[in-house]
């Protein structure tokens, strides 16, 4: 058993090594064909099973393949800066150093022979046996079709096996067929990509219509009323498709946007609703907990992927530990003033962003995204589902569901919530309130600092990060009502979609203001939120 599979695994090695030496022997004779007999040797290249098939005509098309004229090497320049050429062996991709202009000669090609290489890249995408390799050739061949590569698809459409590279060949198809065929081609390619999404059917559709409008001023035939009326029917459906898919991708953003202001106010509502402190100094909280991220990532360059499960204890655990400080050093000193709260967490403010640019500098710094973060969910050609934003989305939900169980199943939490509601009843019950109240600013503190993790995924981190929400977390919490879970969540969802679906209209900054006066307006209705506190302490 063990001598018949060494002697399989030689045979496939040979052949291996025959194949790559074949291939090599076809690049080497390109230095000695003229441009006459040329076209015959770059389709024996293309039809070579080799993978450095592609690149070699790449490197053709783009009039980067010379040849050493000592010699006959072929090799892939690149321009140095002073003039001469870096070398790259084109079969090996080994690096030779650098030549004189005059020492190379370039692969000549034309017109005639690049319309070649471009179709037999595309047939080698075309044939390629990743399904999304094929895709990708479909979608550039959609843009701008032309003979040669439509009556390719038109072979391989119904050799092909996976669906969506099958329908988008249809559809390339149909798109040239729209734009070149006769009146009764153009109608039943219109009738079969009136549902199509696909930017490149919609401007043929348009194009098509504005030519037979062209025509309307002298007169149309009956076939071309009849395509008119059709192309017309067929451009409002996916105008209305496309309206769906714009209102989607709007609250789409708006919840991501509306996941990052709860985790920025969800917070401040807790200290807020127990202690009745207006925290200033909350922002900074925030931008701690992006620093942290900045921090666990120079500190484990290796572990990219993992840092931010790192960083999101860790965060918790700093900005936590900073708010408890606070608490201990300054608030509970100052109960029962709320104009000195507010001054004193202003200086507090301005004390951390100055020794964060002390410590980090004033420059922005970048927090390198995951890769499992990156790229995104292609639902359609208009409408695409970003990964961070997904899972921003998912985790704000899950810190606030964890939180609310905290709230609603532990003792402290039960603690917390006598306080709120009756600060002197429940120390007559024996609840410690200074405790309470340490624990919760640094949970607030806390859950703050998990807030710039989620940041430095969407943002640079700089001293002046929380200052930017700082006044949208107040907004959250007074809209959804002091100290009130729930109410966070509906107003810090409600602000962010209400700012995405406003700001394609009116600008971001007109957006802020109409929300802004909105949310005034409100409050002079219902002072108390959209989920006022109860109790006997909530007048």
């Amino acid at each position: 058993m063990l001598r018949i599979f060494c002697l399989t695994f030689s045979i496939l090695l040979a052949s291996f090594s025959v194949q790559a030496d074949e291939f090599s022997g076809l690049v080497n004779q390109l230095p000695s064909k003229s441009l006459r007999n040329i076209t015959p040797l770059l389709e024996k290249i293309a039809a070579h099973p080799d993978e450095r098939t592609k690149t070699v005509l790449t490197e053709i098309l783009n009039g980067d393949l010379y040849y050493k004229k000592n010699n006959k090497q072929v090799v892939s320049i690149r321009k140095h800066p002073d003039g001469d050429y870096q070398l790259t062996d084109v079969l090996t991709g080994d690096s030779l150093g650098v030549a004189s202009k005059s020492s190379m000669k370039k692969i000549r090609t034309s017109n005639r022979i690049r319309s070649t290489i471009r179709g037999l890249i595309a047939q080698l995408d075309l044939t390629h046996k990743d399904a999304q390799v094929r895709l990708a050739a479909v979608k550039q061949i959609l843009d701008d079709p032309d003979k040669q590569s439509i009556a390719l698809l038109k072979t391989l459409a119904s050799q092909e096996q996976d669906t969506d590279v099958a329908e988008l060949m249809e559809t390339a198809i149909g798109v040239n067929q729209l734009k070149r065929g006769n009146t009764d081609e153009q109608l039943a390619a219109a009738k079969q990509l009136r549902e199509s999404l696909e930017p490149a059917v919609r401007n043929a559709m348009v194009n098509q219509l504005s030519l037979l409008d062209e025509i309307e001023k002298t007169e149309l035939t009956a076939a071309e009323k009849k395509l008119k009326a059709e192309l017309t029917s067929a451009i409002d459906k996916i105008k209305q498709k496309r309206s769906i898919y714009e209102f989607i991708e709007n609250m789409f953003f708006g919840l991501s946007l509306g996941s990052v202001l709860l985790l920025a106010a969800i917070g401040l509502a807790i200290t807020f609703g127990v202690m009745g402190v207006i925290n200033m100094a909350h922002g900074e909280m925030i931008m701690l907990g992006a620093y942290t991220t900045y921090v666990i990532q120079l500190m484990f360059p290796q572990w990219i992927d993992y840092s931010l499960f790192i960083a999101i204890p860790a965060a918790f655990l700093v900005s936590g530990f900073v708010g408890v400080l606070i608490e201990r050093g300054v608030i509970r000193f100052l109960k029962g003033r709320p104009l000195e709260t507010l001054l004193a967490t202003f200086g507090i403010s301005l004390i951390l962003q100055q020794l964060v640019r002390t410590i980090f500098s004033p420059l922005n710094r970048t927090v390198a995204a995951p890769e499992w973060m990156s790229g995104s969910w292609q639902i359609n050609p208009i409408f695409s589902i970003t990964f961070n934003r997904l899972y921003i989305i998912i985790f704000a939900l899950t810190v606030f569901f964890a939180l609310l169980a905290f709230m609603k199943r532990s003792s402290l939490g039960l603690h917390v919530r006598a306080v709120a509601q009756n600060r002197e009843m429940a120390r007559a019950l024996s609840v410690r309130s200074d405790r309470v109240d340490a624990i919760t600013f640094g949970l607030g503190s806390g859950i703050a600092g998990i807030a710039g993790v989620v940041l430095s995924q969407l943002t640079n981190v700089g001293p002046n990060l929380g200052q930017s929400y700082i006044i949208d977390s107040f907004l959250v919490v007074v809209f959804g009502g002091v100290g009130n879970l729930w109410g966070t969540l509906v107003a810090a969802m409600s602000l962010g979609s209400i700012n995405k679906f406003l700001e394609p209209l009116t600008g971001s900054v007109l957006a802020n203001i109409i929300v802004l006066v909105g949310l005034v307006l409100f409050i002079q209705k219902r002072p108390k939120g959209l989920f006022p506190q109860k109790g006997r302490s909530a007048d």
